[in-house]
Parts: structure tokens; C-alpha cells; sequence
């Protein structure tokens, strides 16, 4: 298990935009299971949506990303470097995360080519489905 400090060593992000709060396990180039604590306390729920707080979903997908630059950035040949957003494909949002959700984040990398590569990632609560697609990444 990591804690936040120890993820910091790993991933550049930092409060306000570090979006994972524990890693449960990670395998470094294959795979990272880490965990978002969904608290009333984040601000963006101010503003999505008053009287109804609902996590957005490009957070969840940012979340996803930040799981899977674990799983990369952790190789001893990646440290010290950033992964970017190259895209995303097949997302599907199939259920609302909201304040006192524990958001499961699983990422396993699925394909690798030079820099460029691919993560299988879902995101759940409670066993059920939030948000499932593939992120494309970009090792700078």
C-alpha cells in the first residue's frame, strides 16, 4: 500500500489535482489498483451541480490516468519523467460518483510501443461500473 507522500515520490501531481489518495498495488509497467476517497470538501463540488454534487467526469477519467501513470512512471526507466494525455477511447460513463463514493481505479497497461502507450482502465464504487474506457498516454 502507498500513501499519498509515497505516490508523490512516483507522479508529479500535486493537492489540488493529485486525484488518488492509496495505491492498494502496483506492478511497475504492467498494472496499478489506487483508490479516490470522494469527499463533500473537494471544491469543484460547489459548482457541479449545488444542492446536487456529482464528481466530473473528465476528474474520474483524470483519476484513471493518474493510476496508470503509477504503473508507468514507477519503471526505473520512467522516473523522473511525466506521461501526458494522448487520448482516449472507448469511454463509457455508466454510473454517478458523488461525496462519500470510495472510487476504485484499476489501470492495466495493454499495449507499448517507444513512448506511446495504452491502458485498460475501470473505474468503480462498490462494485459496480462508473466509468470504463482505454487511455492512450505519451512517457515525456
Amino acid at each position: 500500500m502507498l500513501n499519498k507522500d509515497q505516490i508523490k515520490e512516483i507522479i508529479p501531481q500535486r493537492e489540488p489535482f493529485l486525484m488518488i489518495d492509496e495505491v492498494e498495488c502496483y506492478v511497475p509497467g504492467e498494472s496499478c489498483t489506487a483508490y479516490k476517497n470522494v469527499s463533500i470538501d473537494e471544491p469543484y463540488f460547489k459548482g457541479h451541480f449545488p444542492g446536487n454534487p456529482i464528481m466530473p467526469g473528465v476528474l474520474i477519467v483524470e483519476s484513471l490516468a493518474q493510476t496508470g501513470a503509477v504503473a508507468i512512471l514507477s519503471q526505473e526507466e520512467n522516473k523522473g519523467r511525466n506521461a501526458l494525455f494522448g487520448g482516449v477511447d472507448k469511454l463509457k460513463f455508466k454510473k454517478q460518483v458523488v461525496p462519500g463514493d470510495r472510487l476504485k481505479l484499476e489501470v492495466k497497461i495493454i499495449k507499448r510501443k517507444g513512448p506511446i502507450g495504452v491502458g485498460e482502465a475501470i473505474a468503480t464504487v462498490d462494485g459496480k461500473i462508473a466509468v470504463k474506457g482505454e487511455l492512450t498516454f505519451a512517457i515525456v
